[in-house]
């Protein structure tokens, strides 16, 4: 039995994943930071003549072993390759204790020596134990041709020093390698050193038949027969190892020879076959084959919807599903009937250019492979953008798929990642295709304008073979590497600002802009959509909960001042779930109508209160120098105050302060409406002389956030006219329009979206300039018959329908600037 005895002090010099057993000469690396600190600090507290010491504890995975060997250092110099190391023999066990201090950078630690004691007459048991280590040692070592170490093994008569010689094979993992040291007992270390030998050398054995098994008999013209004869008997040995049946599906070859797939995928498919037959199960590129293969075979090549094409019931469809948006679901059916048509015709899908028709001859796709008309759905967040592809899929009675690309930056997102990569997976169109289970379904790719770049590539650019008609029927995966017809897809695409879309893959897209709902428009959808909806959500039964319209339209006008109807229905379901909550607490009984006088006890105060129904005196443009003009922004229409100060003349200061985060082309139209005004003061009446002498401040509330753009121009000349003639600006009127230097309003953009603001804001007349006055056409007739439009062509016509009369008194006083 083993007993414990002398207590040493010593440096640790810890060995990542690797044991020296007592008995193990080694050498030690001294360039490793802690193997060099530790022989330092044993050389230091050696005492003169005497062999530096060390503690060799394995370190596996961060953890310390409990046991470790007390080490001699016999030699410090250079090792074979020239780098500084140290000859190093185990002496012993050593249990390692508590922690202490010492010389040197190095960790030390109290431990005591593990004396271990053996019969001087060995039991007959262990003696047969001895000759079977050293019988199998012997055999090992000869099949390596380490013949001169055979003899010293043999030699070798201690219990202990013989186990302890296992340390030495290679094929010991360190798990073991730790359990031989920290096993104190050493017929028990023996025991199991022959253990691991024994079962390393029948593993040999074992791999020494099946290689002779299969070498013998062997000729060139039956290689490859048997050698797929031995695969499938592998594969029935482990499958009766493991218990289960044997796994059909992974013959892929059977699998590949019954897919129905295009001529050229199945050749590229059987090529990939071979590779996998001819790899081993070892080699990471079989599991990229099976992974291949398995994302071929599920890819449905030949499988289609039938287009329903029915015309009348695809419009109902629209209808039911949506509310409002009548140019684009007449843009809709239009698209629809003319596939209808041209399918019923035998003239392929419309949109295909003259480089796919000229294709047709030679049978490379022709005029069936150009692709229809791809549609952009561009607008504010909200309109129903999303849904309105569902409604598309339905009508056709195609398969949907979304595709979302808001921040995709990595273009291999899109045409897939090459397969030497760890973890390639095909792109997002072919897994969308893949997902759908046909290949004629409707994609929407989703948030296309927030598609990124950077070093990885362009997202976008892999997009415009996608789109482009002539091209997208031989579109290529890098993953895949096999050619995909997507000729038969139909992509809708959706956006929220046009701008950030690239121009080339704008012009493979045919744009259908949706503008928001009016407030009639909010009122429906979220009578017959909306609160439906939240009413399941919310755990409510049909006529438990009801509103009125003048309700609803309360919340579309006052709560939710926005394009789309996402704010409205997050007030409903706010709402619904406090009239849930007052029923569960016995504070309300349902059935319950709510009225407008209910809305506020239920969900506070409105948020957008109109300038209109303001006190006069709380108005903003209460004060001369502030106008309301319009303007578009990412989330739909908008309307932008701006504000004009002029500076004490005692402060001394002069030129013109812009503020509230302007753009370059927005400073730019400040300076032509003040240019224009000392240019025509006199004309127009206006005492611009104090401009020399007196500093000029407009500003655009909304300060922190970035503004840009040329239709405030007319606005600001406005303002800066309104300031200096002391006349109010009349606070039902707001305008858009770009200011020339000679005066004259020049058109801009987003007038629909921008008229559509001003009614929501409770504005009554908006002017807007003569040259947009063919844009009116697409405002809807409620909107027009609740606004005045004055069409101008010249600043002078805005100042004589914005500016309020001049008083018959004294002149209200001029904002100064602080």
């Amino acid at each position: 039995m083993a007993s414990t005895s002398a207590s040493l002090t010593l440096p640790v010099l810890p060995l990542d994943d690797e044991v020296v057993l007592p008995g193990m000469v080694v050498p030690l690396d001294l360039s490793d930071t802690e193997v060099r600190a530790a022989v330092e600090a044993a050389q230091a507290a050696a005492s003169s003549g005497n062999k530096p010491r060390v503690l060799l504890v394995p370190r596996v995975d961060g953890t310390y072993a409990g046991i470790g060997t007390l080490g001699r250092i016999e030699q410090v110099g250079r090792l074979s390759d020239g780098d500084p190391g140290a000859l190093t023999r185990g002496l012993g066990r050593v249990r390692i204790g508590s922690g202490t201090t010492g010389p040197g950078a190095a960790l030390w630690v109290e431990g005591t020596t593990v004396e271990e004691t053996v019969p001087e007459r060995l039991p007959g048991a262990v003696t047969e134990l001895v000759t079977e280590y050293k019988a199998l040692a012997t055999s090992w070592l000869r099949k390596r041709g380490a013949w001169q170490v055979v003899d010293r093994v043999q030699q070798i008569e201690d219990v202990s020093a013989l186990a302890d010689n296992s340390g030495y094979s290679p094929f010991l993992t360190t798990e073991q390698k730790v359990r031989l040291l920290e096993t104190t007992d050493p017929v028990a270390r023996l025991r199991f050193a022959t253990e691991a030998l024994r079962d390393h050398l029948a593993e040999q054995d074992v791999a020494e038949s099946i290689a002779k098994d299969v070498q013998e008999g062997v000729d060139k013209q039956q290689r490859e027969f048997l050698l797929r004869r031995q695969m499938e008997a592998v594969r029935k040995e482990l499958a009766e190892l493991n218990g289960d049946p044997e796994d059909e599906g992974d013959d892929y070859r059977a699998r590949v020879e019954a897919a129905e797939l295009p001529d050229h995928v199945r050749k590229a498919a059987l090529k990939e076959v071979d590779k996998l037959e001819r790899s081993s199960d070892q080699s990471p590129e079989g599991s990229w084959i099976r992974t291949w293969l398995d994302t071929v075979l599920e890819l449905p090549w030949n499988d289609r919807t039938e287009d329903a094409y029915d015309i009348v019931g695809a419009k109902e469809v629209l209808d039911t599903d949506h509310a409002g948006l009548e140019d684009v679901k007449e843009r809709i059916t239009e698209y629809l009937a003319v596939r209808k048509r041209r399918s019923e015709r035998g003239l392929g899908l419309v949109g295909g250019s003259s480089k796919g028709a000229s294709r047709s001859d030679s049978g490379k796709g022709g005029g069936r492979r150009a692709g229809g008309a791809v549609l952009a759905l561009v607008g504010p967040p909200g309109v129903g953008k999303t849904s309105l592809g569902e409604s598309v899929a339905r009508a056709m009675g195609r398969k949907f798929v979304r595709v979302a690309l808001g921040g995709v930056r990595d273009e291999a997102e899109i045409r897939g990642h090459r397969r030497t990569y760890v973890g390639a997976l095909p792109g997002r169109i072919v897994r969308a295709v893949k997902e759908a289970g046909s290949m004629n379904p409707v994609v929407l790719l989703d948030e296309i304008d927030k598609v990124g770049s950077d070093f990885r590539g362009d997202p976008a650019a892999a997009l415009l073979e996608v789109l482009d008609p002539a091209q997208n029927h031989t579109f290529r995966d890098h993953y895949l590497e096999v050619e995909l017809d997507l000729s038969d897809v139909v992509f809708l695409a959706t956006a929220n600002v046009l701008e950030a879309i690239p121009e080339p893959l704008l012009d493979r897209m045919e744009l259908v802009r949706l503008d928001g709902y009016t407030e009639d428009e909010k009122v429906t959808i979220a009578r017959d959509h909306l609160l439906p909806r939240q009413m399941e959500r919310a755990g409510l039964e049909p006529g438990e909960v009801a509103l009125e319209d003048a309700a609803l339209r309360k919340l579309a006008g006052e709560y939710t001042r926005e394009a789309g109807v996402r704010n409205l229905e997050r007030a409903l379901a706010r709402l619904l779930r406090k009239l849930a909550a007052q029923h569960e607490l016995g504070e309300r009984k349902l059935p319950f109508t709510v009225g407008v006088d209910e809305l506020r006890p239920l969900i506070g105060r409105p948020h957008h209160t109109p300038e209109s129904a303001q006190d006069p005196a709380e108005r903003r443009t209460a004060v001369p120098g502030v106008v309301t003009g319009l303007a578009v922004t990412g989330a739909g229409g908008d309307v932008l105050y701006v504000e004009a100060s002029l500076a004490d003349p005692e402060t001394g200061a002069s030129g013109l302060q812009l503020t509230g985060q302007l753009g370059d082309v927005m400073k730019e139209s400040a300076h032509i409406a003040l240019s224009f005004l000392r240019s025509h003061g006199a004309e127009l009446e206006l005492p611009v002389g104090d401009l020399k002498e007196r500093g000029v401040h407009l500003h655009v509330p909304a300060g922190a956030v970035p503004k840009d753009g040329p239709s405030a121009g007319v606005t600001m000349t406005t303002a800066l006219a309104s300031l200096l003639s002391g006349r109010q600006v009349r606070p039902d009127v707001a305008m858009t329009g770009e200011v020339s230097l000679t005066g004259r309003v020049l058109p801009i953009g987003g007038v629909k979206q921008k008229l559509l603001a001003a009614h929501r804001a409770g504005i009554t007349t908006v002017i807007i300039p003569k040259r947009n006055e063919p844009d009116l056409d697409d405002v809807p007739a409620e909107i027009l018959a609740a606004l005045e439009v004055h069409a101008v062509a010249d600043v002078r016509q805005v100042l004589e329908l914005a500016l309020t009369p001049a008083s018959n008194g004294a002149a209200p006083e001029v904002p100064v600037a602080a």
